[in-house]
């Protein structure tokens, strides 16, 4: 009897066990049927938009697997990037915008455009709404990745960075991989270890970045024996911090770092100890309701040429594997307070910018002191003064007042046109015993830039210059903004630069480039009292300039410098676990110098550069 009731007992348990399970079955029939449900609600929402839209609305893409969604997410009028095998949108600060997910890849087809559906992969997103009756799109996106965490932008047949073009790396772009999650905010992070080398026809001791008024003349010895230089020192690392402050504006912060300092502890026999520098680190605001965009930081100058709408890390940077770039480009990394706005369902951005100042002074012909400048007259010129405290020592121009940027951004349906303006005001105080006076000049230019999609998103071509005077410090050859007059007043010179190339992306694995470039500096010269002052006097000697080891005199102030250059990158593994790429590159320069005494000398150049990089998070 005990047996028998033993067994019934445990008959009595497997049929409630059995009870159990089936109520758990029936409820996981019921959560499939609602997300049916669910997905057939916002398939006739998305096509009902579309509808509305013209094709104009938010596309979006989702898989279902399990019970997570992995959503592509474009904003209206949003644009893919490049050739590439992960989305092309990048991690903009900015609110994302989201449309609804679609479960079939048939809705996908025909709401998504090819080139981003070609990139959807990624971690999960939630989508937040913002309830705005006049803009049916989602305003903003708890983004799970990179890719999500953009500003709004048109669809301009340019798009953003591919992140794993080298241009794209120089702007500052993150990756995709290394997402992490504190609470409310977003971590991400971005960078690569970079091994890449030199070799020169002419000693000029910078490694692969290019300072081309070291070009030497045949009266140098290094101007006739070549060169060899590599470093890892522009290895970079990069970290954004993001997170929603409500359902239409998001606030982010991002750090970018290199090796590219040099220290007093460096040295090129053993350690090669360069110092770690910072390149950009600035926080920033987008509001999507007001259409609104904010900088505050060191960031790339708006002066910068871009590729699409004002947006940071979205700069149109030349591929080159050389630190300095390209002669003739146009950019500066340098404290900014920025106030974009953008109209036109994201297709017209005006820009303000206040940025920190600086003038780059030439004081050919004077005897210059520290930035203490002695006259003809018997007067004193302060142009500048040695820095102290924590700056380090090297001259601080006296400036009193930022530069003021203006910028005007067209993205219609083919390409990205900008118009660019600045004022700058360099400044300086003359002095003799128990007085004095200040000077300050106006100074400034204006240019502009375009991305040309010849062939959308496979080749395009690109085109920026500015003009001006006072402003050659924002090109890359570092030509001087100014000199001075006999009197000790200042005098801005003149400059113009350019740049033009053509970039293709004939697959997924390669890109391949060709650029020139070009800078200018004018003449600013005066004679006092039978001495020759100022920039590009025809009174210079340039006597010794073609004999080696000459002493009859190379003053030689540089008028311009031009490079032509081509190169490839190729990516020989891309997965999960980053991309490893390497990039070839030839450039040739020229340094011509305004004439003087014994003619107006000229150098060129010729380099090879290679690259191997990894890309850990892209």
């Amino acid at each position: 009897m005990q047996l028998s009731a033993t067994a019934y007992a445990a008959e009595d348990e497997t049929a409630s066990l059995e009870a159990l399970e089936h109520q758990m079955a029936q409820i996981q029939e019921q959560q499939k049927a609602l997300q049916k449900a669910l997905v057939g609600m916002q398939k006739q929402i998305a096509a009902h938009r579309a509808a509305l839209g013209h094709g104009g609305g938010s596309a979006t893409k989702s898989v279902a697997d399990g019970s997570r969604h992995h959503t592509l997410t474009t904003a209206r009028n949003s644009t893919g990037g490049l050739g590439g095998e992960h989305p092309g949108l990048p991690p903009e600060s900015g609110a994302g915008g989201v449309g609804i997910e679609s479960a079939d890849t048939t809705t996908t087809a025909m709401t998504v455009p090819r080139h981003i559906r070609r990139h959807g992969t990624g971690p999960d997103a939630q989508p937040v709404f913002s309830g705005r009756d006049d803009h049916p799109d989602v305003e903003a996106v708890v983004g799970h990745r990179a890719e999500d965490m953009i500003s709004r932008i048109a669809e301009n047949s340019v798009g953003p960075h591919a992140r794993e073009t080298a241009g794209a790396q120089a702007a500052g772009a993150l990756g995709d991989h290394g997402v992490f999650h504190m609470g409310p905010v977003t971590l991400i992070l971005g960078g690569f270890l970079d091994a890449s080398a030199v070799v020169e026809n002419r000693h000029v001791p910078s490694g692969t970045f290019n300072y081309w008024q070291d070009m030497p003349y045949p009266n140098e010895s290094r101007y006739h024996t070549n060169n060899f230089e590599g470093s890892a020192r522009y290895s970079r690392i990069s970290l954004m911090a993001r997170g929603n402050v409500d359902t239409h504006s998001t606030i982010s912060g991002f750090f970018e770092m290199d090796f590219g300092a040099g220290a007093a502890t460096t040295d090129a026999y053993e350690s090669n100890s360069y110092a770690f520098r910072m390149r950009q680190a600035y926080l920033a605001y987008d509001n999507s309701d007001l259409d609104f965009h904010f900088l505050a930081g060191q960031a790339w100058s708006m002066l910068t040429p871009g590729r699409i709408g004002i947006v940071p890390r979205q700069e149109s940077l030349p591929e080159t594997i050389e630190s300095s770039m390209l002669a003739g480009q146009t950019w500066a990394r340098q404290l900014q307070f920025r106030f974009v706005k953008d109209f036109l369902q994201h297709r017209l951005w005006l820009g303000l910018s206040i940025e920190n100042s600086a003038t780059l002074y030439d004081t050919t012909g004077f005897a210059n002191a520290d930035g203490t400048v002695t006259l003809p007259n018997g007067k004193t010129a302060t142009i500048s003064s040695n820095g102290t405290g924590l700056t380090n020592n090297a001259p601080f121009s006296n400036e009193i007042a930022p530069d003021v940027i203006g910028k005007v951004a067209w993205d219609p349906r083919w390409g990205h046109y900008e118009a660019v303006g600045i004022l700058h005001f360099p400044h300086d105080r003359v002095a003799s015993l128990g007085q004095g006076h200040n000077n300050t000049a106006i100074a400034g230019g204006g240019g502009g830039s375009m991305v040309l999609p010849l062939v959308p998103h496979t080749v395009e071509m690109r085109l920026a210059g500015l003009a001006g005077v006072g402003i050659g410090r924002y090109g890359s050859v570092l030509l001087p903004d100014a000199t001075l007059k006999a009197d000790g007043d200042v005098a801005p010179i003149p400059s113009i630069q350019a740049t033009g190339g053509i970039i293709a992306h004939p697959t997924q694995r390669v890109d391949v480039y060709g650029f020139f470039g070009y800078q200018e500096a004018g003449r600013r010269y005066s004679n006092y009292g039978g001495g020759a002052y100022g920039y590009g006097n025809p009174n210079y000697s340039n006597l010794g300039c073609e004999t080696e080891l000459s002493t009859l005199g190379c003053t030689a102030n540089t008028r311009s410098v031009m490079e032509a250059t081509v190169g490839a990158w190729y990516r020989f593994f891309k997965g999960h676990y980053g991309t490893v790429e390497a990039g070839a590159q030839l450039a040739y320069s020229r340094r011509d110098a305004w004439k003087g005494q014994g003619g107006g000398p000229d150098t060129s150049m010729s380099q090879i550069f290679l690259d191997f990089r990894y890309l850990p998070f892209q």
